[in-house]
């Protein structure tokens, strides 16, 4: 995994731009801390920031190759879990490779091969840019699921992309403003913000499955890959083989690299499923016992106490897990201070406030589990694409004319300064973003109204909710130069579950039933039988505490950014009282409370980091 820059620009000498192009790619040197490269012609300008996970020796960037008399250069951030494939075809076309097993060089031999159309022959995550300097044309494009970033701005003659904002900040001549509509995003639809929309203004991201070309006849985006609607003809016992058949060779996969790799491992379904195939791989290939890592806070023994989101801890079920599979486990326990002080650094890494001490916890675990190895293996995504989160079995969600995981719209407005509501209008905001997302369902004829509401449910939590959540665990672990990979996101396993019919993906009406039958023998019975927990949050009535003194302080600060966008009366009250009317969350099914204050305080410190201006 790496971090990508780039600038094209028709009205001056890129050549004579180099210091700037070196603080572009600057900004991403902890996506890649182990080596940096830039490539400048007249009129466009890349860099790459490396982390070095296949090849070593040969997968430098910008890498550049020659055919026909034309010159292509390539930046990449990702992972391609076909290479092999992929050399096999293009040696048989004539294209000799310089390196050893480089899926860079794989994949810019793709794109001279087949050119835009290479994409829909790749297997993996990733964001990449191709610069033809011969035709003088820019190729962008992202992965199906969205699991790598890519952002870009285009000012007339000018167009500059990176994996992350932050990069494009730095440029001198781009300044960080959010309008009406990135406030929208900040305060109602987050965290799940409205994929290409972006919160910075004028700086957008490219949609996953999207490519994007730019040349002197201007900028086109065009969508390469999306879910197709079509009968599911398999029966019950087919569909559950070919699920663990899908599941089984995306973990083999997945685990290609030159340096080490690792699983996370919660005890639940998901991250189970997967140590357990990378277990069993690591056997057969004579690998020696894999690592696993959990997460838990300090205290959390003390102060946990069970509720209709997070049934039960889950330490047991990972030592549980972990002596069936024959890992070598590793425990990562997080502390309240580490965790609170984090909370300003994972503002900085994501480039926007997110979801405090979920992002902290994740931030400080992948910090520790990169003292030990480079890749790690999650089981992210699942609960997206077999519909495993409490909304899916809800009557009011699924009776709702709105995204599940947005809550409290009223209260939240209450908030917010009269004029900041008027300007955003955040209920008509919602329903046209709803709308949108509904349009896109892609139908299947005939389908009876309860499937096809589910359906509809799929296509939210796939398409909305799922690439905030990629998002996040590519920027949390990233910052700290670790890569993490999501089997569950594979899109040939996607699209297959996609087509499930509810009522056989609910099997034994269990959330993940088809899943859960699918790796029958795989594990072990009481795990598969779990109810599902979510992410670890801090149960420390410290932290509660420490966020609620830390917003207070903002609030008493007459120099602070945030104060004018907030109903300042109405936040202190919340306030002072502990914030009890907040509960049960400020987002989804997160921490009220304590996540309230938090989410505040972070967006006081990204006014003040980026110098934000608003726009209304």
């Amino acid at each position: 995994m790496c971090g990508i820059v780039g600038w094209i620009d028709w009205n001056r000498d890129l050549t004579r731009e180099g210091p700037v192009l070196d603080s572009m790619t600057g900004t991403l040197a902890a996506r890649g801390p182990d080596a940096s490269g830039t490539w400048i012609s007249r009129h466009a300008a890349l860099g790459h920031r490396r982390l070095i996970v296949v090849d070593p020796v040969g997968g430098a960037q910008p890498m550049t190759r020659e055919r026909d008399g034309r010159s292509y250069t390539i930046v990449y951030n990702g992972e391609l879990y076909n290479t092999p494939e992929l050399r096999c075809k293009l040696e048989a076309r004539g294209h000799v490779f310089l390196t050893r097993n480089s899926d860079t060089e794989a994949l810019l031999m793709s794109f001279i091969e087949w050119g835009p159309a290479c994409v829909e022959r790749l297997n993996g995550i990733f964001a990449f840019g191709v610069w033809d300097e011969t035709e003088q044309t820019l190729f962008l494009a992202r992965d199906r699921l969205g699991v790598k970033p890519l952002f870009y701005t285009v000012r007339e003659e000018t167009f500059i992309f990176a994996s992350e904002p932050k990069a494009i900040l730095v440029h001198p001549e781009i300044r960080a403003e959010v309008d009406a509509a990135g406030l929208a995003e900040l305060f109602f639809i987050g965290p799940a913000r409205t994929p290409g929309q972006g919160v910075f203004k004028d700086i957008a991201e490219l949609k996953p499955a999207h490519s994007l070309i730019f040349n002197r006849s201007g900028l086109h985006i065009y969508e390469y890959w999306s879910l197709e609607s079509r009968p599911h003809t398999d029966d019950l016992e087919t569909t559950a083989a070919t699920i663990r058949k899908l599941l089984e060779d995306t973990v083999q996969r997945q685990l290609v690299s030159d340096v080490p790799v690792c699983t996370f491992l919660s005890g639940g379904l998901d991250s189970s499923a997967i140590t357990a195939f990378a277990a069993a791989a690591y056997r057969r290939e004579g690998m020696g016992p894999l690592h696993t890592f959990s997460v838990d806070y300090a205290g959390n023994d003390r102060h946990f106490r069970p509720n209709r989101f997070q049934p039960d801890s889950d330490a047991p079920w990972v030592r549980r897990v972990s002596e069936a599979a024959g890992t070598v486990h590793h425990y990562v326990t997080v502390d309240t201070p580490e965790l609170l002080e984090t909370l300003k650094t994972t503002v900085l890494a994501n480039d926007l406030p997110g979801m405090a001490d979920i992002d902290s916890s994740l931030l400080l675990f992948c910090r520790e589990v990169k003292k030990e190895a480079t890749v790690g293996v999650s089981g992210e995504s699942a609960d997206e694409v077999f519909g495993g989160y409490p909304w899916f079995y809800s009557k009011e969600a699924l009776e709702g004319d709105t995204f599940p995981w947005i809550r409290m719209t009223r209260e939240k407005a209450a908030l917010l300064a009269p004029e900041v509501v008027k300007a955003i209008r955040p209920e008509e905001y919602i329903a046209a973003r709803y709308r949108e997302a509904v349009a896109e369902v892609p139908r299947l004829k005939g389908e009876d109204p309860f499937e096809a509401r589910m359906r509809e449910m799929s296509y939210l939590n796939i398409r909305r909710f799922m690439p905030t959540l990629l998002d996040r665990k590519d920027r949390m672990s990233m910052a700290v130069g670790f890569e993490v990979r999501v089997p569950f996101c594979d899109h040939r396993l996607v699209q297959y579950v996609w087509n499930i019919p509810w009522r056989m993906k609910s099997h034994c009406n269990r959330e993940k039933g088809i899943l859960r039958l699918a790796l029958k023998g795989v594990l072990p019975d009481d795990v598969l039988e779990r109810r599902k927990s979510p992410y670890p949050k801090t149960h420390n009535p410290a932290y509660l505490a420490a966020t609620r003194g830390w917003l207070l302080s903002i609030l008493d600060d007459p120099a602070s950014p945030l104060l004018p966008l907030l109903n300042v009366p109405a936040v202190r009250r919340v306030a002072e009282s502990g914030g009890g009317s907040f509960n049960p969350a400020w987002f989804g099914q997160l921490m009220g409370a304590a996540q309230l204050f938090a989410y505040l305080a972070q967006v006081d410190l990204w006014l003040r980091h980026y110098k934000v201006g608003i726009r209304l």
